[in-house]
């Protein structure tokens, strides 16, 4: 099995546990980590919007609650077109990836789109010069 089968997997069934009683839009994500872990999330919405989670931020969340500290590679899945990530999870992924890190945009049927962290957020905020 590929690493992005592993990680559809995984989004997959991340998604069917998202909490949407507003929206009824279900997102899942999973993350291969630096360390070869794979770890999901789900969204999570609130009725005090836009108090919510992402499900890229919850993957995040249980990546670094796991003890792990970067990203290898994303699935971001969805029952939509093309369902990137939004503005603050591109940056929240930015935080824990490099440039070059793939993104996998998938619908329930499969992979739609790649793109790189850098191609989602060119010129994403940074606290200090980059060699």
């Amino acid at each position: 099995m590929s690493v992005f089968d592993q990680l559809f997997a995984e989004a997959k069934a991340a998604r069917e546990t998202a909490y949407v009683p507003y929206s009824r839009f279900k997102v899942g994500a999973a993350l291969l980590t630096n360390d070869d872990k794979v770890v999901s999330g789900c969204n999570v919405e609130n009725a005090a919007y836009p108090e919510g989670t992402c499900a890229e931020a919850g993957a995040i969340a249980a990546m670094i609650r796991g003890g792990s500290s970067s990203i290898k590679e994303v699935v971001v899945l969805a029952d939509a077109a093309l369902c990137t990530p939004c503005g603050g999870c591109r940056q929240k992924l930015r935080e824990f990836a490099d440039e070059d890190v793939k993104v996998h945009v998938a619908n329930l049927d499969g992979l739609k789109q790649t793109f790189t962290v850098g191609e989602l957020l060119p010129a994403g905020f940074q606290l200090e010069e980059q060699n």
